[in-house]
C-alpha cells in the first residue's frame, strides 16, 4: 500500500523526478571525469617503415627556351602559327613585306653579271690582245736591230749616209718602246696586273653585296630555329618589327624539368640523384616520376630559398609549360622505425620538440629526439618507447592532469 502510495507520487511529479534522475546522472559522470579525468585522443608509439620528403611546389620548364626575333626592320606580312603550337626546324612562322629586299638582290645580281663578264673580257680579249701586240712589237724590234745593224757596216764602208744611220737608230728606239709598252700590257692583264686584281676586287665586292641582299631578303621569312612549341607570341600581321624585338618564345623539344624553389633549411638534406614523385595541380590524381639534377649553389636571399631543378625521364602526355606541380623528394628511407604521428608532437622544428604521455593515469610532459620526419609521422630516436600513449598536440591538457585514453 505504501509502495503504491509512492509511486503515485513519482507519477504525479513526473517531471521533476525526471529532472533529478538526470541531474543525478551529470552529476555522477562530471565526479567520474574529476576523479578519472577526460577522455583524450591518443596516438601510439609502435614500429614501422618511415620515408622522410622534402615538399615543394614548382613548375614546368625546359631547360632553355629560343627568343625569336627579327633581324632586320619591316612591316610583317603574315603570321603563319598560332601560340602554343608545336612547330617543327626551319618552319616559316612570320612573313615580312619584301618587295626592296627582291629588287636590291636583283640589282646586286646584276652588278656580279657585269663584274664576271669584265674579268671574262680581260682573260678572253684584252690579255690574247696584248701578248700578240708584244709578239708583234718584239718582231718589229728585231728587224729594227737587223737594220741598224746593216747600216751601220754600211756607213763604216762609205756607202750608207749619217741621214740612213739615224733614221734607223730611230726605228730601233721606236720598236724598243713598242716592246716596253706591250709587256706592261701583258703584265697589267694578267693575274697579278692592276687590271686584273681590280676586276677581281669588284667581282668579290659584288658577289659579297649579292649574298648580303640574299641574306636579308631570307631573313624576311623567320623560321624556327628548332623543333618545340610557341609558348608565346607577339606579333601580328601589319605591325612594324624592329631588329632585335622579341616576337615569339620557343620552347624547344627535349628534357622536360621541374624547377622548384626549396627552403634553405632543407638543403643539407638534398643530393642529386634523388628520386621523387610529383604531380600537376590539374592532374593531382596522376603522379609521375622525376630525379634531381641540379641545386644552385647560391641562395635567394630574398626568399632564403634554394633553387632545384628535376629531370623528369617520361613526361605525361598533359604537362604543359609553366604549369604548376607539386613535388615530394624523398630525402632519407628507414626501416622498422620507432615512428610517432607527427600530430602528437610539440615544437618539432625547435631544438626541443617534446609530447605529452599518459603516465599511470595522469598527462606527463616528455622530451623527445626526431630523427627522420614524414608527411604524416615522426621517427622516435630517444624519449619514448614502443607502445607509449601519447596525447594530441591539439588536446588542451595540462602536465599532471588525470586523462583516459581514447583509443587503444
Amino acid at each position: 500500500m505504501a509502495g503504491g502510495h509512492l509511486w503515485a507520487a513519482l507519477w504525479s511529479h513526473r517531471w521533476l523526478s525526471l529532472v533529478g534522475f538526470v541531474a543525478l546522472g551529470i552529476a555522477g559522470w562530471q565526479a567520474t571525469r574529476i576523479i578519472m579525468g577526460p577522455f583524450v585522443a591518443v596516438d601510439r608509439v609502435k614500429r614501422g617503415d618511415l620515408i622522410e620528403t622534402v615538399v615543394a611546389t614548382g613548375n614546368v620548364e625546359t631547360p632553355f627556351r629560343v627568343v625569336i626575333g627579327s633581324q632586320i626592320t619591316g612591316t610583317v606580312e603574315e603570321v603563319r602559327v598560332d601560340e602554343g603550337q608545336r612547330v617543327t626546324k626551319g618552319q616559316p612562322l612570320v612573313s615580312l613585306e619584301s618587295r626592296e629586299l627582291k629588287a636590291d638582290l636583283v640589282q646586286a645580281q646584276g652588278a656580279v653579271a657585269q663584274a664576271e663578264a669584265h674579268m671574262r673580257q680581260l682573260e678572253e680579249l684584252t690579255l690574247p690582245t696584248a701578248r700578240q701586240a708584244l709578239k708583234e712589237a718584239q718582231a718589229t724590234l728585231l728587224n729594227a736591230q737587223q737594220t741598224i745593224g746593216r747600216t751601220s757596216q754600211l756607213a763604216h764602208a762609205g756607202f750608207a749616209t749619217r741621214v740612213a744611220l739615224d733614221a734607223a737608230q730611230k726605228e730601233l728606239d721606236v720598236a724598243r718602246t713598242q716592246v716596253r709598252t706591250a709587256e706592261l700590257q701583258v703584265y697589267t692583264a694578267g693575274l697579278s696586273g692592276s687590271d686584273y686584281v681590280t676586276g677581281q676586287t669588284q667581282l668579290t665586292q659584288a658577289r659579297a653585296n649579292r649574298d648580303t641582299a640574299s641574306s636579308r631578303l631570307g631573313y624576311a621569312t623567320i623560321s624556327a630555329p628548332r623543333a618545340g612549341v610557341l609558348i608565346s607570341r607577339s606579333v601580328e600581321r601589319g605591325s612594324v618589327v624592329q631588329a632585335g624585338n622579341t616576337l615569339m618564345v620557343l620552347a624547344p623539344d627535349g628534357e622536360t624539368q621541374l624547377v622548384l624553389q626549396i627552403d634553405e633549411r632543407n638543403l643539407a638534406k638534398l643530393v642529386l640523384a634523388q628520386k621523387a614523385v610529383a604531380s600537376a595541380d590539374s592532374y593531382a590524381a596522376q603522379r609521375f616520376g622525376a630525379v634531381v639534377s641540379y641545386i644552385n649553389p647560391g641562395v635567394d636571399i630574398a626568399r632564403a630559398a634554394v633553387e632545384v631543378k628535376l629531370t623528369v625521364p617520361d613526361p605525361p602526355a598533359y604537362l604543359r609549360q609553366d604549369m604548376t606541380v607539386s613535388v615530394d623528394i624523398e630525402v632519407a628511407r628507414r626501416t622498422h622505425a620507432l615512428v610517432l604521428a607527427g600530430r602528437a608532437v610539440h615544437d618539432a622544428l625547435s631544438a626541443m620538440p617534446w609530447t605529452m604521455v599518459i603516465e599511470q593515469g595522469r598527462a606527463t610532459k616528455r622530451l623527445v629526439h626526431l630523427g627522420l620526419q614524414g608527411r604524416t609521422q615522426m621517427e622516435i630516436l630517444d624519449g619514448l618507447v614502443e607502445g607509449d600513449a601519447v596525447i594530441a598536440a591539439t588536446s588542451s591538457v595540462l602536465a599532471g592532469q588525470r586523462v583516459r585514453p581514447a583509443s587503444p
